[in-house]
């Protein structure tokens, strides 16, 4: 194995981090395939952007509303025993959704309802899945093990959608929901299988009044969160609604079939492993590369949305993947090695509602606009929303520079 390739994939040397990382990869590969079949079976039964838009929207809601309450819960809780908790949980929506496309009695509102649901137990999985993972690996680590995430997360996007695809041609929706019900054993077995003596357990926070505004003013307060924060607010709420826009650009673009939808997931995809492997060679990451992450991302944006045809938007879509994953995964790493192990927690719900939370406003927004304008003018403002980003930033980088020289937020 080559250095290069050895410091890509060092955190699996960790025993701990094999196992998180196998269970994850089942788990998440069925969390996709329930994602494309919730996207495609509303979009069946409405006909509907805009439905397709909320239903993204009542998915992450939850982390906007109650977000910052699991990043609380992560604080005051063993991380590993929390997980368990919402693996349990997060089986229940699946089910029910396999039992009502099976009995031929789902109705839309029924699928919106249930993904709200999953949405409510995401929001208390995400801060703790989020800073479990320097307690797995450590924090010379992190980085890599956060872009082995990105490389796990959009390999699943390539996995979870071509077997929805085929599930979906051969059975039809539901299967899908069973076999992600299923997948959660997989991180079950994973948790429990751990060694705990091996983890770098941070230490749980007392229970007192005002530790949610604490965690606030701790953000504002450190220079090195303010910048990743305010970039991912600004570009996660227009520019991350692949999952609103693709099965429209599929379907109305392109007037293809669920097989289409697929291909373009499975071409973002690819990208984005090929821009998590990247990163994960890189010892560190700095505000100027999420800089020129954010303006490649928002530029290739662009480029696909203005692609005549499928064939040509594919690899436009593959170097969106690989840009937006370098962006995402840095401003990750940046803000888990920024902040104080007692406040993790909370600092990872902040980072996860300005990511996650911030859907609900841009997938509308965005699926709205799609429906009236037609899906390319949506690709059109997240691309400008990550430039428009990407150069308020080095705006302030400038300034920031300019009072006081060789300052540099930097993360190693």
């Amino acid at each position: 194995m080559s250095p290069v390739v050895r410091r890509s994939v060092a955190s699996l040397s960790i025993p701990n981090y094999r196992l998180y990382f196998a269970g994850q990869a089942v788990s998440v590969s069925g969390n996709w395939m329930q994602n494309v079949a919730e996207m495609w079976l509303v979009l069946q039964l409405t006909g509907s952007g805009t439905a397709v838009g909320l239903t993204a929207a009542m998915q992450f809601l939850p982390m906007l509303l109650v977000g910052a309450w699991g990043g609380l819960l992560a604080d005051r809780m063993p991380k590993r025993r929390l997980l368990s908790i919402t693996q349990v949980l997060m089986m229940v929506p699946p089910l029910a959704l396999f039992a009502l496309v099976t009995a031929g009695s789902v109705t839309a509102w029924m699928v919106i309802a249930l993904v709200f649901a999953r949405g409510v137990i995401t929001a208390i999985d995400n801060p703790a899945r989020q800073s479990f993972v320097v307690e797995i690996v450590g924090p010379d680590r992190v980085v890599n093990a956060v872009s082995l995430n990105g490389v796990l997360v959009h390999g699943s996007r390539i996995a979870g959608p071509a077997a929805a695809a085929a599930v979906i041609a051969i059975g039809g929706v539901g299967p899908c929901f069973l076999l992600n019900a299923l997948s959660f054993l997989a991180m079950l077995v994973a948790l429990r299988r751990m060694d705990a003596a091996r983890l770098r357990t941070s230490p749980v926070a007392e229970r007192e009044p005002g530790q949610l505004r604490a965690a606030l003013r701790y953000a504002a307060a450190t220079p090195e969160l303010r910048l990743p924060l305010a970039m991912m607010a600004a570009i996660g709420t227009l520019s991350f609604n692949f999952p609103t826009l693709l099965p429209l650009v599929a379907k109305f673009t392109f007037h293809g079939s669920a097989g289409a939808y697929a291909v373009l997931m499975t071409a973002l995809a690819a990208g984005s492993v090929v821009g998590a492997l990247a990163i994960g060679v890189r010892g560190r990451v700095d505000d100027r590369f999420l800089v020129a992450a954010a303006l490649v991302f928002g530029a290739m944006t662009l480029v696909a949305a203005a692609a005549p045809t499928l064939p040509l938007m594919l690899p436009a879509l593959m170097a969106v993947g690989a840009a937006s994953v370098a962006f995402s995964a840095g401003a990750n790493s940046t803000v888990q090695l920024a902040s104080d192990p007692i406040m993790r927690g909370r600092v990872m719900a902040l980072y996860s509602i300005v990511f996650l939370g911030s859907t609900p406003i841009g997938a509308p927004i965005v699926g709205w606009l799609a429906g009236a304008a037609g899906p390319r003018w949506g690709l059109v403002v997240g691309g400008l929303a990550a430039l428009l980003t990407a150069m308020a930033a080095y705006a302030v980088l400038q300034r920031v520079a300019g009072r006081s020289p060789g300052h540099a937020m930097t993360t190693a």
